[in-house]
């Protein structure tokens, strides 16, 4: 077991001041000159400034000084080619934080729109929220005394959140009760868990990460420990965007053997004198299930830290990747203060896998990838002699495509659009209602027919053409959609990954290669074998970047 003094240890040996796609705020190092200011660049700034004052105060159309500032800025931004720089304003300083932290302040629920009622879809642990007992399902139609019937989400958020430790009152209606029901929350400091998971296949613990938050590695240790004798573990890192790079060590940490290498950077760091330098981590503690076998997940927008994880463990070969190859962010991204409020987000360096493969792929200003030819990147021997793409993103060991919508589904959801019915809404209020029928009856996650037909009869009451439901396999996409729908309401990750593999080949390749593979070798041989099969029909694809042994 990886005890906490462990993980100190850890995570002081893994500190640094680099992060990645989402970086932490509040540096307090100030931007430095690139180099001493030589005259000329000091007449620049000078002929900018006065420049920029002549504008102001002379020309006919000029916006006001604010405008003029804020466009300067832009330019300089723009300047750099720079894809990923960005000057945040205050509220969009508070937002980045709160996405890659996962911290707010708040009571602790989540909110949705259901039935044109802002209802408490999820009351969080140890919030304020579930310490006055709000529950699932409550509508929220007052605020602080005023009818809050009529508010939208957003508007509920921004009255609900403020300052911890001050109050806000809040009414619901509760089914079973006559009244709206008063509370007085305290405010807090609230934690949305970045790492969930659950049971699949009967002995495989299937791990989803959307972020790489404050506070993964704990959750991520928690978890290894609560399925202590698991079969296999698989790490779905698909969608996620990145986050912190020392909470991207510390996780490849758990999965490692000490002394073995995570991740390099060649960087310029706030604070010095502006040359490149190089940096570089090792496991530092025992792996924590070093005899299970590992899959991770990947797609074309897992990105930076989700691209540390995978690389470190599919260069040691202890884990065998699957899905599509990555979005190919390899930088390294610092956040500095500006006066006011502001941030400025700006590309420092590149980082490395432990092989020394740069993962990074080439974009242009607006995003989108510079053309390639993939046939012309260099290779790397991974540590058992694997050939692993070194350029460009993470290629899996093996590429499975997702799965596509059929003709009839597609005109499935245009006929919603043109009926003007919010379908996918309609499903997260189904979902809802059998959720909570469910748990009232003691019952699994289950999609039963006769509350299915009756919902499928709504959609055609809303407007829905019938004919787009009689359609070959439009009943089984809605009722694989439902299903999901029911499992998200109820919690259930392991549910959710049992009807996800319905219509997901990536995960149903995984927990099939897991299900007969009882060490990481047998799992890489029989991802060979599974590759072989799919090249003699022609069904695999071409950018497979490892060969698995």
């Amino acid at each position: 077991m990886l005890r906490h003094s462990q993980l100190a240890r850890a995570a002081c040996g893994l500190s640094l001041t680099l992060l990645l796609a989402t970086p932490a705020l509040g540096q307090s190092t100030a931007l430095r000159d690139r180099g001493s200011s030589t005259a000329p660049a000091a007449e620049e700034r000078e002929v900018f400034v006065s420049a920029l004052e002549a504008i102001s105060r002379l020309h006919m159309s000029a916006p006001n000084d604010s405008t003029l500032w804020s466009r300067a800025i832009d330019g300089l931004i723009a300047s750099l080619d720079d894809p990923y720089a960005e000057v945040f304003t205050p509220r969009e300083v508070e937002v980045f934080e709160e996405q890659n932290t996962g911290n707010y302040a708040g009571i602790g629920i989540q909110i949705t729109q259901l039935n044109d009622m802002v209802t408490v879809t999820a009351v969080f642990n140890s919030t304020p929220a579930e310490d006055v007992g709000i529950l699932e399902g409550d509508i929220i139609v007052e605020i602080n005394g005023v009818d809050a019937r009529d508010f939208t989400t957003d508007s509920v958020s921004k009255v609900v959140r403020g300052t911890p430790g001050t109050k806000v009152d809040v009414s619901v209606e509760r089914e079973g009760y006559d009244q709206p029901i008063p509370f007085n929350i305290t405010r807090a400091e609230v934690h949305v868990p970045t790492v969930r998971a659950g049971s699949v296949d009967g002995g495989l613990t299937y791990v989803v990460m959307d972020r790489f938050a404050r506070g993964a590695i704990t959750e991520m240790d928690s978890v290894l420990r609560e399925n202590d004798g698991m079969n296999g573990l698989i790490i779905d890192l698909r969608g996620n965007p990145g986050g912190y790079l020392d909470e991207a060590l510390m996780l490849s940490d758990l999965f490692l053997t000490p002394g073995q290498k995570l991740a390099s950077t060649r960087s310029r760091t706030p604070g010095t004198s502006g040359d490149p330098t190089e940096e570089s981590w090792t496991d530092r503690v025992p792996p924590r299930i070093p005899d299970v076998p590992m899959v991770v997940l990947v797609d074309r927008f897992s990105a930076s830290a989700s691209e540390i994880l995978a690389g470190a463990l599919q260069d040691h070969d202890r884990a065998l990747v699957v899905g599509q190859r990555s979005f190919g962010k390899g930088l390294v991204q610092t956040v500095m203060p500006l006066p006011h409020g502001r941030q400025l987000r700006i590309t420092t360096g590149e980082w490395l896998s432990p092989l020394g493969r740069s993962l990074h792929r080439a974009r242009a200003s607006d995003g989108r990838p510079l053309p390639e030819d993939v046939d012309t990147f260099p290779t790397i021997r991974s540590d058992s002699g694997r050939e692993l793409i070194a350029v460009g993103g993470i290629f899996p060991d093996l590429t499975v495509r997702d799965d596509t919508l059929t003709l009839a589904e597609r005109d499935l959801l245009q006929g919603a659009v043109e009926a003007e019915l919010p379908l996918p809404l309609r499903l997260a209020e189904f979902g809802f209602a059998q959720a909570r029928a469910l748990e009232a009856a003691g019952e699994p996650a289950q999609l039963r027919d006769a509350p299915f037909e009756a919902f499928l009869k709504g959609l055609v009451d809303e407007g829905l053409p019938a004919e787009l439901l009689e359609a070959d396999g439009v009943s089984d996409y809605l009722r694989w959609r439902a299903s999901i729908s029911i499992a998200d309401r109820m919690d259930d990750l392991g549910a959710r990954a049992e009807f996800l593999m319905m219509r997901d080949p990536v995960l149903r390749e995984a927990v099939g290669l897991l299900r007969r593979s009882p060490t990481q070798d047998a799992l890489y041989v029989a991802a060979a074998g599974r590759e072989s099969s799919d090249e003699a029909t022609g069904a695999a694809d071409s950018s497979s970047g490892g060969t698995p042994r």
